[in-house]
C-alpha cells in the first residue's frame, strides 16, 4: 500500500468529488475529506489490498457520510440507502436519482420476506438481527441478502444504470 501521502495527493480530488455529489455541501464534503485520511490512517493495517487503494476510500468516505447523515438527520433517505446498497462502484451510475427509482420499482416487485430482507440490510441492520425480526437464521439472511443483490445488480447492468 501506498504512504499516506501518496495516497492523499492521488485520490484526494477524486474523494472530495465524490464526497461533493454525495452532500451537496463543499464545506461538509471537506471535513469528510479529512475525516477519510484521517480514518484510512488509522485503519491502514487492515487493508488487505482485496480492493484498490482507491475503492477502499470511497468506501471509508461513503461510510462517513452515512453517519453524518445519521447525525444530522433522524431519518436517512431510504432512497440514498438503497442506491449506495446496490452500487459498489461509486459515481459510476449516469443518474443516481433513477437508479434509486428503478430499484424501488425492483424491490416492490420482490416477495415481501426478500424485499424486507434487502430493506433491513440497506438500513444498516446487521444479519443476526433481520434474522430474528424475519424468523430465519442469520446464515440464511445472508444468502437471502446476498442473491437478492447479486439479482439487483445483474437487471441494472442489462438496462444500463450500472
Amino acid at each position: 500500500m501506498l504512504g499516506i501521502e501518496e495516497l492523499y495527493r492521488r485520490y484526494r480530488d477524486d474523494v472530495y468529488r465524490y464526497l461533493a455529489a454525495l452532500t451537496h455541501d463543499p464545506i461538509l464534503a471537506e471535513d469528510l475529506l479529512s475525516e477519510t485520511f484521517l480514518c484510512a490512517v488509522q485503519k491502514a493495517g487492515t487493508f488487505r489490498g482485496q480492493s484498490s487503494e482507491k475503492t477502499w476510500l470511497f468506501g471509508i468516505a461513503r461510510n462517513l457520510w452515512l453517519q453524518s447523515l445519521r447525525k444530522n438527520r433522524p431519518t436517512v433517505e431510504y432512497n440514498d440507502l438503497l442506491g449506495l446498497y446496490v452500487e459498489d462502484r461509486v459515481g459510476e451510475a449516469y443518474d443516481f436519482r433513477q437508479l434509486a427509482g428503478r430499484v424501488a420499482q425492483l424491490l416492490d416487485a420482490l416477495p415481501e420476506r426478500e424485499r424486507t430482507i434487502v430493506q433491513l440490510r440497506a438500513q444498516g441492520l446487521p444479519y443476526e438481527e433481520i434474522a430474528a425480526r424475519c424468523g430465519i437464521r442469520a446464515g440464511s439472511a445472508r444468502v437471502i441478502e446476498y442473491r437478492v443483490r447479486q439479482s439487483l445488480k445483474e437487471t441494472l447492468r442489462k438496462e444500463g444504470y450500472l
